[in-house]
């Protein structure tokens, strides 16, 4: 299995993450992609660089947004293809 073009940047009892793995679940069902989450807790390196800004979407390595997920844009540079 390929790497998940796709990551979500959480952690547990954020509101906004939980929002955000909805609409990355429906993000992926429409494009066939999947996605994987990391979690910043017990992460210091992660925890330095998103810490106040979570959950935080990563496409193909590079971050593409945080606190909501802009599905529409989101599916645009899916479908766009790797950068």
């Amino acid at each position: 299995m390929s790497e998940a073009r796709l990551t979500l940047i959480t952690r547990p009892g954020c509101h906004l993450c939980d929002d955000a793995k909805e609409a990355m679940d429906r993000v992926t069902a429409a494009t066939g992609e999947r996605w994987v989450e990391r979690d910043v807790t017990g992460d210091l390196e992660l925890e330095r660089e998103y810490g106040d800004r979570l959950p935080v979407v990563i496409l193909d390595g590079r971050e593409h947004g945080y606190w909501r997920v802009e599905e529409e844009r989101l599916l645009r540079d899916l479908r766009r293809g790797p950068r």
